[in-house]
């Protein structure tokens, strides 16, 4: 059995306990696949990530990203939460940038101040979601004609797909079947109304991950930088502009999205919550 050093991450917040959670191990390289997809099972958290030594010589660390239920090539809480574990624990980037290393490669991420901030990846899948599909969605989330504005996959390793409502009361009003989503992540998003809502955040998220330990995620980096790609590129947000997810949960989560010549970088904060040793 072996004694690791363990963190467990609040990230796309200031404030402990009202972002999205984390849980990370470090120094994991002798942990076998298996250990870490059942450590992820027991943290029942929406994802679990280990950090390794890097393969690329160009990288700073390697991160391996687990579900409750299946290992991710990419997701955007845990590598912000990843990142500031490593430079917590001492973590010493080899260039201006921090380079991380996963499932879809290379990652680029920055630091200003007390917010990081990883640079969106290429969408694996992008386009019009299918009729058939749109209706079915419709109904499973119990939304009237329409209530969907447009969908699109917005997919850059997690499955992601968008649907894009009328308003901010809809997003937070919505109860969808979970069983009826089983094997789909869908994110859902309406602009804020400075009038109604204020001017804290310009829009209202919220993702669904209907079979995962949480069938909804708190606060979700790579579906955010999945709606930026959509929405800077369809003329329908400024290039800066910070998202509001987790409300119904009880959360505060904020993502702040940036647009810096061909790049979209989605940031945030993150806090430690628990710092200790874990036996595996």
């Amino acid at each position: 059995m072996s004694r690791l050093q363990f963190k467990q991450v609040d990230v796309f917040s200031k404030q402990t306990l009202m972002g999205n959670p984390l849980a990370v191990v470090l120094h994991a390289d002798e942990l076998s696949d298996a250990r870490m997809a059942a450590f992820a099972r027991w943290t029942n958290l929406s994802e679990t990530t280990f950090l390794l030594e890097p393969v690329d010589p160009r990288a700073d660390y390697r991160v391996r990203i687990f579900t409750t239920v299946q290992e991710l090539p990419f997701a955007g809480h845990p590598t912000l939460g990843t990142c500031h574990a490593w430079l917590e624990s001492g973590g010493q980037p080899k260039g201006e940038e921090i380079i991380q290393e996963c499932g879809i490669g290379l990652v680029r991420i920055r630091r200003r101040g007390n917010q990081l901030a990883f640079k969106a990846p290429p969408l694996l899948r992008s386009g019009p979601v299918e009729a058939v599909l749109l209706e079915r969605l419709r109904v499973v989330m119990g939304l009237g004609e329409g209530a969907i504005i447009e969908a699109r996959w917005v997919d850059n390793g997690a499955g992601w797909l968008a649907l894009r409502l009328t308003d901010r009361a809809t997003v937070l009003g919505l109860a969808p079947d979970y069983a009826q989503l089983a094997g789909l992540a869908i994110g859902v998003f309406a602009p804020w109304d400075v009038v109604q809502d204020g001017d804290e955040a310009q829009f209202e998220v919220r993702a669904f991950i209907a079979g995962d330990g949480m069938p909804e995620d708190p606060v979700t980096g790579s579906l955010n930088a999945g709606i930026a790609q959509w929405l800077l590129g369809a003329g329908l947000a400024p290039d800066s502009y910070i998202v509001s997810q987790g409300t119904v949960m009880g959360r505060q989560g904020r993502v702040h999205v940036e647009r810096v010549g061909d790049d979209i970088w989605i940031g945030g904060e993150a806090v430690t919550c628990i710092d200790g040793t874990l036996a595996l």
